[in-house]
């Protein structure tokens, strides 16, 4: 689990093909990197994968088809700028919300405004995701966990105050780039329970909590 909030900026150093997946080489750049180990989740621009080599400077992940395909980082162009969160620790404050590194689509920025010292952004997000998106809900864009200010017929709107912009890579971020999309855990389980049928108090006859998760998203 992550907290949308972003340890470091770091680069995709390289990315190996490997029989229709991909290996990706991640350059660390300022993401606090003591004490890292082999099999530990880290989050590249939103999407949790497991560390499998390292060194002083870089890290390498295997990319599955589905990671590839759903999420930015099958297209991200060598040298592409990273945002970059190693796995929250169990007595973490959780500044953002509750991030699963599981991602649920691709976004595409619309428009950028300036509004006095910050930046509104605009984001067009896929149609089945919009129904989970709500004003003054959280939702996580590129790793990031950010407030919806507003939301209409195509996306949302998000408001990037000054330190975000600058310790992310929102900093090269441009109007027509892709964007990875999480919605809110709070809202995946809602919608699963309302659509299992499932009395209010959750729990079925036999006084045992019915399993109401399933798999969705990308991920490692």
């Amino acid at each position: 689990m992550f907290t949308g909030l972003i340890e470091g900026v770091g680069r995709l150093a390289s990315r190996e093909p490997r029989g229709g997946d991909a290996r990706l080489r991640i350059d660390v750049g300022t993401l606090p990197f003591t004490g890292v180990a082999l099999g530990e989740s880290i989050s590249v621009n939103g999407c949790c994968l497991t560390v499998i080599a390292f060194d002083e400077a870089h890290f390498d992940v295997d990319a599955s088809t589905e990671t590839l395909a759903l999420t930015t980082l099958g297209a991200l162009p060598v040298g592409a700028p990273l945002n970059l969160e190693r796995a929250m620790r169990p007595d973490d404050r959780l500044g953002g919300h509750l991030v699963s590194g599981h991602v649920d689509g691709m976004g595409r920025v619309r428009s950028i405004a300036i509004d006095a010292r910050a930046q509104r952004w605009a984001l067009d997000a896929p149609a089945p995701l919009r129904r989970y998106i709500a004003q003054k809900g959280s939702i996580c864009v590129d790793g990031v966990s950010l407030t919806v200010n507003a939301v209409d017929d195509a996306g949302f709107e998000v408001a990037l105050i000054p330190h975000t912009v600058a310790h992310t890579a929102f900093a090269q971020t441009k109007v027509g780039d892709a964007v990875n999309l999480e919605i809110d855990l709070v809202a995946r389980y809602v919608e699963r329970l309302l659509s299992s049928g499932l009395p209010s108090s959750g729990m079925p006859s036999s006084g045992m909590p019915s399993s109401t998760t399933s798999s969705t998203g990308a991920g490692a």
